[in-house]
């Protein structure tokens, strides 16, 4: 029997990745969202139960079309005030350019969750792009994530702190 999957997880991957892909190649977020729903999210077209089509891939099968675009959209339009409210959170000595690109985006997507009325509970976003950095980072990188994003939450989910 196959683990199940956790399909909002690798959205979150998704959106991580093409966080990063639009910062790098300076593609809108539209452009970068088409781009991924046609050639990275979902099946392979004829695939077969063998392999290929998976992340090791460069695909993400797994990932909820909406909740990816979703944080893209949400992340690339409150990216200047996220980038203010990190610039801040940062230590002082610290400028946003210096963070890994990959940390970048994906403190931007937990922004961009943490910022949604409507997002899951605090925790579950925090944990969720905690997990995410976990596969992307060996070193401090994670406890960096972790330090930021709950600093974040603090400040835009004030109640949803416990």
């Amino acid at each position: 029997m196959a683990p199940p999957t956790r399909s909002r997880t690798a959205s979150r991957v998704a959106a991580v990745q093409a966080l990063f892909q639009c910062e790098q190649t300076g593609l809108t977020a539209e452009t970068v969202i088409d781009e991924f729903v046609r050639h990275r999210l979902g099946e392979l077209a004829g695939a077969d139960q063998s392999g290929g089509g998976g992340f090791e891939d460069g695909r993400i099968p797994d990932a909820e079309v909406p909740l990816f675009g979703r944080i893209v959209r949400a992340a690339t339009t409150q990216g200047e005030s996220t980038d203010r409210m990190l610039t801040e959170l940062l230590p002082a000595a610290w400028k946003i350019e210096r963070l890994d690109p990959v940390l970048r985006a994906l403190l931007r997507a937990g922004a961009a969750e943490l910022a949604m009325a409507d997002g899951p509970p605090t925790r579950v976003v925090i944990n969720e792009y905690l997990d995410i950095a976990h596969g992307f980072f060996t070193g401090d990188e994670p406890g960096l994530a972790n330090a930021i994003l709950d600093r974040m939450a603090c400040l835009l989910r004030p109640a949803g702190i416990a």
